[in-house]
């Protein structure tokens, strides 16, 4: 079923667990995310960047696609369909979409003015009984044209956007999108806590989930992250599995050369990763 993220987080968060949220980039992503929170009983976050909202031709073809899949493949588990990384502009297209939660990412404004666009897309998202995401300080790496430098927030900047009322908070804590270099120095446990320690029970989101260490995980979660953000190994899992069918030849083997065959490989493979990452974050049997 379709529902905001706020009471999956407020569970996971009392009970010292996180949602995965999967970022979905086409029917076969989101088929393997959902049958595999099905299977684990796990709520879970459908994550959706303005690149491949665009890319699978607009919010309104992808909110159509998850509520019709959601139905016609009978999930019962608890599903959030979410902005990730979203514009002021595109929270208000995901908001028309029928999406179930958005995120607006102010870390680039200046403090004062990711306050006050966040404060209207509170009243926004709230209204229609969706669930807000607000981030401070930054996420390393690039997301759809964003380059993030990866500075740990402010804690008392969390707060003031924490007290806004969003339903969740993003805070930079030394993560990364996309690979981490050999030479990364780890997550800001110190920032983390200290932002733990002002934002109260407000559940916290880890991006960049991708090749973080299980124990740095785990203690991220002990210290209030509720959430956390997986993309680019669902997207290597994806392409390992379906190179090696091609070069293996199967696709060259009666009717291997048939989409359904070709790409089935690779969404195995993705839930193969969100089954490990359900189990890692502690989400299972939890819906």
């Amino acid at each position: 079923m379709l529902v905001s993220a706020t009471e999956m987080l407020k569970k996971a968060r009392e009970g010292k667990y996180a949602v995965g949220q999967f970022n979905i980039n086409n029917l076969e992503w989101t088929k393997a995310v959902l049958l595999t929170a099905e299977e684990m009983r796990s709520p879970v976050i459908l994550g959706v960047s303005e690149g491949a909202g665009k890319y699978m031709t607009g919010f309104g073809t992808v909110a159509a696609m998850v509520k019709a899949m959601i139905e016609d493949l009978k999930i019962t588990v608890p599903v959030a369909l979410h902005l990730d990384h979203g514009s002021y502009e595109g929270c208000y297209k995901c908001i028309k979409a029928g999406f179930s939660s958005i995120m607006f990412d102010g870390s680039h404004y200046p403090i004062a003015e990711n306050v006050e666009k966040t404060t209207e897309l509170v009243h926004a998202a709230h209204q229609l009984g969706l669930s807000i995401e607000a981030e401070v300080g930054s996420i390393g790496g690039e997301e759809d044209g964003v380059v993030g430098m990866g500075e740990c927030a402010d804690p008392d900047e969390c707060k003031q956007i924490a007290d806004l009322g969003v339903d969740m908070l993003a805070a930079g804590i030394g993560n990364i999108h996309g690979k981490y270099p050999a030479n990364w120095a780890g997550l800001s446990f110190e920032t983390l806590a200290a932002v733990n320690e002002k934002v109260g029970e407000m559940p916290l989101v880890l991006h960049g989930g991708t090749g973080i260490p299980a124990d740095m995980i785990k203690k991220a979660i002990s210290l209030g992250v509720a959430k956390i953000n997986v993309n680019t190994e669902c997207q290597l899992s994806f392409a390992a599995a379906t190179r090696e069918y091609i070069e293996a030849g199967k696709d060259q083997q009666g009717k291997g050369f048939d989409p359904r065959k070709l790409l089935a490989p690779g969404a195995e493979a993705i839930k193969a990763t969100v089954r490990e990452k359900i189990e890692l974050f502690g989400s299972a049997n939890k819906a």
